[in-house]
């Protein structure tokens, strides 16, 4: 947010992310509006972002590994293939009639192949146990990643210019 020029308070929502579907682009807009919609329940005016993040490779959304077993699982499926990031983000204006806006960013990555000591390595700087698909663009996993096709920032967890726009579109700025 501060890369955009925005200060931000973090309110952590507690809304029920229980979801129906199983398709990454809809469970990021379910959980979004979710959260968003719950932390504006409870704030009497200003901008309310709620946002979420999935990795998806081969129809199967990855979350956190529970464990290393887990983290070598999902990074050896992610080597020397493009897999999509998706982030979903709901804006809502408190006080601004039709002030809520959804949307979902999309972003291809690809891997370079990884060997098994590779993937060993990684998982022992602990870097993949508390991200989403075992990775983090942003760290050492970026010595893997052959090219995106998209928006950087979404990979890292919020697509920041998408966000800037909509924004200004909804006249919130």
């Amino acid at each position: 947010m501060q890369q955009i020029g925005l200060e931000a308070e973090v309110i952590p929502s507690q809304a029920d992310e229980t979801i129906e579907s199983r398709e990454p682009a809809r469970v990021v807009e379910c959980l979004s509006r979710k959260k968003a919609r719950e932390v504006a329940s409870r704030c009497e005016g200003g901008v309310v972002i709620g946002a979420d993040t999935v990795v998806a490779a081969d129809g199967k959304i990855l979350g956190k590994p529970a464990d290393e077993k887990e983290a070598e699982e999902m990074l050896s499926m992610l080597q020397g293939k493009v897999h999509q990031v998706y982030t979903g983000v709901t804006i809502v204006c408190c006080g601004i009639p039709e002030g809520e806006r959804t949307f979902v960013e999309e972003t291809d990555v690809e891997v370079y192949p990884m060997s098994r000591e590779e993937i060993r390595r990684y998982i022992e700087s602990g870097d993949p146990m508390d991200k989403a698909g075992a990775y983090g663009i942003q760290g050492q996993f970026a010595a893997y990643i052959k090219g995106i096709r998209g928006d950087y920032n979404n990979v890292v967890g919020l697509p920041a210019g998408r966000l800037y726009q909509e924004l200004k579109a909804l006249g919130c700025l």
